[in-house]
């Protein structure tokens, strides 16, 4: 077994998914964010970042955590109560976190919609849904049934405690061109990109209740596949090719919301 360092892990998925140069959201502080001794034995992978996971990763003897949504996704706030609690149990259990956003979700081979196109069969063939100068997700072509896509996509969530929900399926559609934007996909934004491209299926995590209603106007279904269902692939990825390259053994933590 080969011992990784905090810094040259960290190093190597800072290359892999080039966060640098990456557009994101202030608080996504993307990259290490949280150091521990310098010894790597093993990989965790997790959607969020929580004292639940901190303490299942203690179990598991982990001590490098990646996640999508990291420790400061709500922003600045003072080190007393829970949030004391979550550093406190980092700091025991000499566990590292490392966050990747945006540059997780855009990536064209270990982002979570290019996975989740695979996950269904679906081949991209483009970018969708634009921030900054990158793209988020991924749109293509196709010709399957939606209620396919729908069948396909409620198995899939519901193995990561999620409710697949479609803003319309009349009977005997069939999807011809398809987008995906994970997480917090469906946006007024999104819906017009989605409309001005032609597409007539979108998939997202979740949604504003106003976007299945300005859906329906457009002539696009919105399946809401759940926001945590529809972002487990991308960590569980980048750990794996982190842990194969340094060859250390890696795991995912599951802590569903039900979102």
């Amino acid at each position: 077994m080969t011992m990784a360092t905090c810094a040259s892990l960290a190093n190597y998925l800072d290359q892999l998914l080039d966060v640098a140069q990456h557009p994101d959201y202030p608080n996504a502080l993307n990259g290490l964010q949280f150091a521990n001794n310098g010894t790597i034995g093993r990989i965790g992978a997790a959607v969020d970042f929580s004292l639940e996971i901190v303490q299942k990763s203690r179990a598991s003897n982990i001590d490098f955590l990646i996640v999508h949504h990291g420790m400061f996704w709500g922003g600045l706030q003072r080190v007393v109560g829970a949030a004391h609690d979550r550093i406190r149990a980092l700091v025991e259990a000499n566990l590292a976190v490392y966050a990747a956003h945006l540059p997780l979700d855009s990536h064209s081979e270990l982002g979570n919609a290019a996975l989740l196109a695979r996950q269904l069969g679906l081949q991209p063939n483009g970018g969708f849904a634009q921030y900054s100068n990158v793209y988020v997700g991924v749109r293509g072509e196709s010709d399957i049934a939606t209620s396919d896509l729908i069948e396909s996509l409620t198995r899939f969530a519901a193995e990561h405690g999620s409710v697949v929900r479609a803003s319309d399926n009349p009977p005997h559609q069939r999807t011809k061109r398809w987008a995906i934007c994970t997480g917090s996909g469906a946006s007024t934004e999104t819906l017009r990109s989605a409309g001005q491209e032609g597409i007539d299926t979108l998939i997202v995590g979740e949604g504003p209740h106003h976007t299945a209603v300005e859906a329906r106007e457009l002539g696009i279904t919105v399946i809401y596949a759940g926001h945590y269902a529809t972002e487990t692939l991308g960590v569980q990825a980048i750990a794996e090719r982190a842990a194969a390259e340094y060859r250390i053994p890696w795991q995912f933590l599951s802590a569903p919301t039900g979102l």
